[in-house]
């Protein structure tokens, strides 16, 4: 709607929206299996927290207490925001509405940037734009697919919540949708600016990053959501909606209008550029030098990645540990919280038990990491950027080498610096932490190298590899609070490793992970060097 209102204002409007219902179709059809795993991974997520939130604070008094250790705890607040009211919808809205919104606003980048810049990259824009398609057509059908999207994962929280409140379900719903679609046309901006699809990936999760540490910092400042640094982040504007505590109905206004010039400025941007072009053009490199080899040319594709993620993994583990003093407060007496975080920690102190469950976070997330960096491999064979270094004196195995050396090297990196950030804010044990942390890389290693078997057998099935980590961040993150039998918990790896500090060290899993781990590589690196480059 944004779209056609913005460019029923301008000379051959039709025409440049020709081929618009095509193009959508086509979208929908290539995201077929992708956009509903993402609309019910993160709508389960949300429908699934009353309950949990029922058995953990299943009384009145249970959830006021939690509310005024809230109010108390910084840290805490930093993490998962503010709360507004005891109720179960607005406890729901405080624990998952941030991340919830973060999910959609992933999910809403990846499709801008697939079906704009990503077309042009390859090459099948042209192809497209040859046809009777107009120039803004591709942007405007991207945009309606993030807006579907968003719109199925609304109406899916308005039903499901609808119970706890219509108004407060309604309120949620429209600000989850509202955030998905801020960063789909920010994505559409950053897609026009830059010529590669990668950095427009990146540079817009940058700025979600970016979000979420405003919106901690200003969160951990007041208890009530009015620090001037929680208004400066999208996500902070769904906190101040307040769903389910006194709606403030005119916050949604406030994300729509920057939607709404968000779009405006991507179209005019769209119609001042040639295809393929950008208005930032990416710098020419050095044809010798540090790019005589397939590895130095791997390291400078996907240096800027492990930047972003060392210096994310760092901030994110001080956080961390500036939380483990407060955890004990805000569980307190609670018999079902102390049982999730230790089915999630170990059996040890609810300390050390907390220190197990966040670092296993950490490793859930960094295994994205991986397998982003893997699937470089599949982006740079199938753009058509790899044959001409095959063409020359490097084999597909030296190809390859170089991507999977920083894939698996750089999740240790990343991991070994979480650990150190989280040591910083804890403040003390330091080595036992740092441990913990390299305890995860083979469970990691072990979804690294799965993505590099899809990507070595089945190259055109490769994308199957962000399910995989995607069910294991499911089971690892709702699992254990839904009280999933441990059977289906064991089916990720995460659930094989020794939940450090909080047990003693086991080598045996890490020892056994570690070899399927090399055993997938292996098979997928075979299966590369024996079929045609895609």
């Amino acid at each position: 709607m944004t779209a056609v209102a913005f460019l029923g204002t301008r000379t051959g409007g039709s025409r440049q929206l020709a081929g618009t219902g095509t193009l959508l179709r086509f979208a929908l059809r290539r995201d077929r299996t992708m956009l509903p795993v993402w609309v019910a991974v993160n709508a389960l997520m949300v429908l699934s927290m009353p309950g949990t939130l029922k058995g953990l604070y299943g009384t009145a008094a249970e959830r006021a207490d939690l509310v005024r250790q809230m109010e108390t705890n910084a840290s805490l607040r930093a993490m998962v925001g503010p709360v507004f009211d005891d109720s179960l919808g607005a406890l729901t809205a405080w624990r998952v509405g941030v991340y919830a919104a973060a999910l959609a606003a992933v999910m809403s980048l990846l499709i801008v940037v697939r079906h704009t810049r990503d077309e042009e990259e390859s090459g099948r824009q042209e192809v497209v734009a040859s046809g009777m398609v107009g120039r803004r057509a591709a942007l405007t059908a991207a945009l309606l697919t993030a807006a579907v999207a968003n719109g199925v994962l609304a109406l899916l929280v308005v039903a499901g919540l609808a119970a706890r409140g219509v108004a407060g379900a309604v309120a949620l719903g429209l600000a989850i949708a509202g955030v998905g679609m801020l960063f789909a046309t920010m994505a559409a901006i950053v897609a026009q600016l830059t010529e590669s699809a990668r950095l427009a990936r990146g540079l817009t999760a940058a700025v979600l990053g970016g979000a979420f540490v405003l919106r901690a910092a200003g969160d951990s400042a007041t208890t009530d959501g009015s620090s001037v640094l929680t208004w400066l982040s999208p996500l902070g504007w769904l906190e101040n909606l307040r769903a389910f505590a006194a709606e403030r109905w005119w916050v949604l206004p406030l994300i729509a209008g920057a939607a709404v010039v968000q779009g405006a400025v991507a179209y005019e941007l769209a119609g001042r550029r040639d295809l393929g072009m950008s208005f930032l053009p990416t710098r020419p490199g050095p044809a010798a030098g540090r790019l005589r080899t397939a590895g130095a040319l791997a390291w400078r594709l996907q240096r800027g990645s492990v930047l972003g993620w060392s210096v994310g993994f760092l901030l994110a583990g001080v956080v961390y540990g500036s939380m483990t003093e407060g955890a004990a407060d805000l569980v307190g007496d609670n018999e079902q919280a102390r049982q999730i975080i230790e089915r999630m920690g170990g059996q040890a102190g609810l300390t050390d038990a907390f220190v197990s469950a966040m670092v296993g976070m950490l490793g859930l997330i960094a295994a994205l990491y991986v397998v982003a960096s893997v699937l470089r491999l599949n982006g740079e064979e199938t753009s058509g950027r790899a044959e001409p270094v095959l063409a020359g004196a490097v084999g597909r195995l030296r190809w390859a080498a170089g991507h999977l050396v920083i894939a698996f090297g750089g999740a240790a990196l990343i991991m070994l610096l979480a650990g150190l950030g989280f040591a910083l804010g804890y403040g003390r044990d330091a080595g036992a932490i740092l441990g913990a942390c390299l305890a995860q890389l083979p469970a990691m290693w072990v979804i690294g190298g799965a993505a590099v078997l899809l990507h070595g057998v089945l190259p055109r099935g490769a994308v199957a590899a962000w399910g995989v980590a995607g069910a294991v961040l499911l089971l690892g993150w709702v699992g254990p609070a839904l009280d999933v039998p441990q059977a289906v918990l064991d089916v990720s790896p995460f659930g094989h490793l020794p939940k450090l500090p909080a047990e003693e060290m086991s080598w045996a899993p890490v020892l056994v992970l570690t070899s399927i781990a090399v055993v997938l590589v292996v098979a997928g690196l075979v299966g590369l060097r024996r079929r045609d480059v895609t």
